[in-house]
């Protein structure tokens, strides 16, 4: 990528990285607090319902006054409860509309050719800084609300301890855009004179079909523990019935359950909604969401570690979910995260395997092996094949039905880690991205000679672990990954994966696109944040 002329005059400066102070979008107070206003609205209906028909109700007594006194009805207050009610009710929308005015004034972000700065906070004050050549992912989210208003939120995820990430709510989706343009060209090291950062191309590589992603949520252990719960649920309050007790009594208590794995089921659609993936110089891209549209971009090299798993139920269509660790995704937990670190929600063979390649480009498979046969028998393969070393028949005792398939593989540039066999799973690990090593050994495998092998990653699905290996093999396994991860670290290429060997601000040779064959060739993997690994048993 070559510098571009400006389409202006010649600034010198991007105009997003002004270094001025920039308030987010006038309309953000209402954005936030819509539904706290709509339980307000709700209420102050409630009130108008109960008084329109009489008031909420009450009894009257004949002894509550003297001699001449109409008796007292407490539905005489109903007026002057509704009164006092709306006008708290008014107060208090009234303070929360005068202190998120007052922290939409007190929050300001401004960009400069380093960091985003962001500092915000009514009583105590919080000031932010993202450093570019840290970013790991910037995601650009439209909640419904916002969408209406054309506003959106922009999510910059860095390498960091605990909750890293810097949220600018809201912009307009212009801005957002534009803005994660600059991110990710500052961060890739390319300049340009132009007032607008270029908007990298991308090339669509996967569209999730609306079909196979209720086919998966309909094959899912949720879905299957709903309805057997519900068939039990059924005959067992017809039993309860037929010897006398309310029918209805019975529903009650799982009523909650049944909640919670509706929730699941829900959010499984709504997250995999319109899923596509695409591919581009500044990194691959995720757009996804029914009622929260999310527009994601993670940089090549932040991929942590890849994880492929195929359900029991999911066996027989041949599909597969992809999963991934990024720094910054996944510390808000499973539930919070699960929207951010799916690489892929369902999809077959083939699919998983070129979306696999585009965040791991080079598996550093030896002269002459298909890549995509390695991480076939990885998927479908037990015992030796493929070059996989296996657990010992010792394990056998602790792991009677998948012992032969847990193995693993070592090339020059990954560590396979294969295991399962009610749900089969896939691990994928580059070596430079390896955080720290470990072995463990409980009562039990000591006694037969077994062991543990764990690859420690940054927080997110994949925990890549290699079960009952023996002693001897765990051991190995672990000075030999604490040489290669320490060796892979230090021979990873630039942090600015654009930038040329000069100067890391000026643009070299764009990343090869997957979806072209014939494009340049891809630098390699920019080095991992964070220490060199380290090694505990």
């Amino acid at each position: 990528m070559t510098e571009r002329p400006a389409s202006g005059p010649p600034s010198g400066r991007p105009a997003a990285a002004d270094g001025a102070w920039h308030r987010v979008h006038p309309l953000t107070p209402a954005v936030k607090s819509w539904s706290a206003l709509v339980v307000v609205l709700v209420v102050i209906a409630q009130e108008f319902g109960r008084e329109a028909v009489g008031g909420s109700g009450g009894s009257s007594s004949d002894g509550g006054g003297g001699p001449g006194e109409a008796p007292f009805d407490i539905r005489d207050l109903g007026g002057g409860v509704l009164a006092g009610g709306t006008a708290l009710v008014a107060l208090v929308v009234l303070l929360a509309v005068g202190f998120a005015w007052l922290s939409w004034r007190m929050t300001r972000y401004r960009l400069t050719d380093e960091a985003l700065e962001l500092h915000q906070g009514v009583l105590s004050r919080r000031q932010r800084a993202a450093r570019i050549d840290r970013l790991q992912a910037v995601d650009v989210v439209q909640p419904l609300v916002a969408r209406i208003f054309g506003l959106a939120r922009l999510n910059v995820e860095v390498a960091g301890s605990g909750d890293s990430k810097i949220e600018l709510a809201y912009l307009t989706h212009d801005q957002a855009i534009g803005l994660r343009a600059h991110l990710l060209a500052r961060a890739a090291g390319v300049t340009y004179s132009t007032t607008e950062a270029p908007e990298a191309p991308e090339h669509a590589v996967f569209e999730l079909p609306v079909q196979r992603l209720l086919g998966s949520v309909v094959l899912s252990g949720a879905f299957v523990t709903a309805v057997v719960g519900g068939l039990g649920l059924v005959v067992g309050a017809g039993v309860a019935a037929a010897f006398g007790a309310p029918f209805g009594s019975a529903f009650a208590g799982v009523f909650p359950m049944a909640l919670a794995v509706g929730g699941i089921l829900w959010s499984r659609f709504t997250n995999g909604f319109g899923f596509r993936v695409a591919s581009s110089p500044d990194g691959v891209r995720l757009r996804h969401g029914l009622l929260e549209q999310r527009s994601q971009t993670v940089p090549p090299g932040r991929v942590q570690a890849v994880r492929l798993r195929q359900p029991l139920l999911w066996r027989r269509p041949g599909w597969w979910n992809v999963r991934v660790n990024v720094a910054g995704y996944g510390a808000g937990g499973e539930q919070q995260g699960e929207g951010e670190t799916t690489l892929l929600p369902v999809a077959d063979r083939n699919e998983a395997l070129l979306v696999l390649s585009m965040v791991v480009p080079d598996l550093g498979v030896a002269p002459g092996e298909d890549p995509r046969w390695l991480v076939g028998t990885a998927m479908d393969g037990a015992g030796p094949d493929g070059g996989f070393v296996t657990a010992p028949r010792e394990a056998r005792w602790l792991d009677p039905f998948a012992w032969r398939r847990t193995g693993y593989r070592v090339t020059d540039e990954v560590l396979l880690v294969r295991r399962g066999w009610l749900h089969r799973e896939v691990d994928v690990v580059p070596h430079a991205r390896t955080q720290s090593l470990g072995v463990r050994q409980g009562p039990v495998q000591r006694r037969l000679g077994l062991a543990t092998f764990a690859v420690h990653s940054t927080p997110g699905p994949v925990a890549p672990v290699v079960p009952h290996l023996s002693s001897a093999q765990a051991a190995a396994l672990l000075a030999e990954q604490s040489v290669r991860a320490r060796a892979a670290r230090l021979a990873a290429g630039p942090e600015r994966w654009m930038a040329g060997p000069g100067d890391d601000l000026t643009p070299g040779p764009e990343r090869a696109d997957p979806a072209d064959p014939g494009g340049p060739a891809a630098p390699a993997a920019p080095a991992a944040d964070g220490p060199p690994p380290t090694a505990a048993s």
